[in-house]
């Protein structure tokens, strides 16, 4: 039987300016954790700390551009693009851009702090 989620979880972000994160799948609104997806708003010049997680990441970005550097450089993500990181690689979100950003975020096991492993 489907199940119906009435609503997002907003979550508590990581960063240098308030962002939104909007929980509908994952441990924190639906007690899921194989998976998590959230919607998020990042202001203009938002970025967050760098983490190296344990989890595969997969970003949609809906509006605006999400720059995602690694090791290896940098991804300017744009609308209608996704990115994928996979787990165990060190990576560093951010939205420099003018208008901020909206995107997608699927994390495959689920988000959840103590497995981010954010830079100090």
């Amino acid at each position: 039987m489907p199940t119906f989620i009435e609503r997002p979880t907003i979550v508590e972000a990581a960063g240098n300016l308030p962002k939104i994160i909007r929980e509908y799948v994952g441990v924190v609104n639906t007690g899921t954790h194989g998976v998590s997806i959230a919607h998020m708003s990042s202001p203009a010049g938002w970025a967050e700390p760098g983490q190296r997680p344990e989890f595969d990441e997969y970003t949609v970005v809906l509006r605006g551009t999400v720059r995602v550097e690694h090791e290896g450089g940098l991804i300017e993500v744009a609308a209608g693009q996704a990115v994928h990181t996979p787990a165990g690689e060190w990576v560093r979100y951010s939205t420099p851009g003018s208008q901020g950003a909206d995107y997608v975020s699927v994390c495959l096991p689920a988000f959840q702090p103590n497995t981010v492993h954010r830079d100090v």
